[in-house]
C-alpha cells in the first residue's frame, strides 16, 4: 500500500519541449547511459505512469518522478480477464496501469516501441485467442490470431473495471451510438477524501479551465456532466467509499467532479480540491482509486439488455482493509 519512494522533479516552462533524458541528465548530473538505462530499466514515472521512452517529450507542469526501485511490468494479455465474449463483442476488465487505446500522435510509432507497453485495445485479441484456446482446446495446431478490437469507449489508464469493444463495424456503429445518446449503465466506485454525502453533480465541462487542464466552466460553455453520487461507506470523517453512476460520459467526469466538491479521489495527481478546503489525502494509496463495477448496454445484434458487474480489485480492498483497521473503535 506503500507509495514507491523516489525524487521527484518539476518540469518549468522553460524545459517544455526538451527528451526526458536530457532532462534527468541535467537534474541527475549523470552520464547519457545512466540515464537510458534508469528509464529503460522502468525507474521513471511521468505523472504517476512509467516512461521507458528517453525520447519523449515533456509537457510544461509535468511529474518526472525517479523511483528508488523498478516499477512493476505492465500488464500483459495475460492479465485481462474477459468477462462476455461473442461474435459482436467482448467486454472484459481492464487491471491499472494501461491505456484503453493509443493516443493518436502514438500509431506511428514502431512495432517494437508500442510492444513496450501495449494499449487494452491491443492486448485483447491476444486476451480472446488465449481464452478460446482454453476453452475449447487446439485442434490443428496453434490457434489462429483474432482480428483488431474496435473501441467504442474509454477509461483512464488508472482506472481498473469493464470495458467493452465491438468485434465488428455494424456493431461499433450500435454501440458508439449508445455512448454518445448516455442509454448505455456505467457505475463506478471510488475512494475519496472527506465525508461525502448523497446527491448529484451537474457542471458544463471544458477542456481548459485556465491551467491547462479540464474543468467546469462557470457559464453553461462546454458539455454537461451529471454525475449521481452515492455513499457505501464511511471512514469517520477522513474518507467515504462512494458509488458514482454516469448520467453522461466526459472525459475525467468523476475526478474532477468529486475534486471540485472538494472530495478528490485517493490518489489523485492531476485534479486538485479548491485550495480554500485544504485537503489532505494520507491514504498512501498507489493510484487513483476508482473502478468500473457495472456496465450495461443493449447487445448490437439481438437487443437483449446485458449488464455485467466486476468486483474491487485486489489494491483497492488493501487500502480500504487499511482504512477500515485505522477506524476500529
Amino acid at each position: 500500500m506503500k507509495q514507491t519512494p523516489g525524487t521527484v522533479y518539476h518540469v518549468a516552462s522553460a524545459e517544455k519541449g526538451r527528451t526526458l533524458a536530457a532532462f534527468l541528465r541535467e537534474k541527475l548530473a549523470a552520464s547519457w547511459g545512466r540515464v537510458q538505462k534508469l528509464v529503460r530499466s522502468r525507474h521513471v514515472m511521468i505523472h504517476g505512469n512509467v516512461c521507458t521512452d528517453v525520447g519523449r517529450r515533456l509537457e510544461d507542469g509535468e511529474v518526472v518522478k525517479v523511483l528508488a526501485a523498478a516499477a512493476a511490468a505492465p500488464p500483459r494479455a495475460d492479465d485481462v480477464r474477459i468477462v462476455h465474449l461473442d461474435d459482436e463483442v467482448v467486454v472484459v476488465e481492464k487491471p491499472t496501469g494501461v491505456t484503453t487505446t493509443r493516443h493518436s500522435e502514438e500509431r506511428s510509432w514502431p512495432a517494437r516501441r508500442r510492444q513496450i507497453q501495449p494499449t487494452l485495445d491491443e492486448m485483447v485479441p491476444e486476451a480472446i485467442r488465449r481464452h478460446l484456446a482454453r476453452r475449447f482446446g487446439v485442434r490443428g495446431g496453434k490457434p489462429r490470431r483474432q482480428p483488431p478490437v474496435r473501441a467504442v469507449h474509454r477509461i483512464d489508464r488508472e482506472t481498473s473495471g469493464l470495458v467493452v469493444f465491438a468485434r465488428t463495424v455494424p456493431a461499433e456503429r450500435i454501440l458508439a451510438e449508445q455512448f454518445r445518446a448516455h442509454t448505455t449503465q456505467r457505475r463506478y466506485l471510488a475512494l475519496c477524501v472527506g465525508r461525502v454525502g448523497a446527491g448529484t453533480i451537474r457542471t458544463h465541462l471544458i477542456r481548459d479551465r485556465g491551467d491547462g487542464r479540464r474543468g467546469s466552466s462557470d457559464t453553461d460553455e462546454g458539455k454537461l456532466a451529471v454525475t449521481h453520487v452515492e455513499p457505501v461507506e464511511h471512514f469517520g470523517d477522513a474518507y467515504t467509499l462512494v458509488e458514482c453512476r454516469l448520467e453522461t460520459g466526459r472525459t475525467h467526469q468523476i475526478r474532477i467532479h468529486m475534486a471540485e466538491t472538494g472530495h478528490p479521489v485517493c490518489g489523485e495527481r492531476v485534479y486538485a480540491a479548491p485550495r480554500k478546503l485544504k485537503v489532505v489525502d494520507d491514504s498512501q494509496a498507489p493510484r487513483v482509486m476508482l473502478h468500473a463495477a457495472e456496465l450495461g448496454f443493449v447487445h448490437p445484434e439481438t437487443g437483449e439488455e446485458l449488464r455485467f458487474e466486476s468486483p474491487l480489485p485486489a489494491d483497492m480492498k488493501r487500502v480500504l482493509a487499511a482504512l477500515r483497521n485505522t477506524n476500529r473503535p
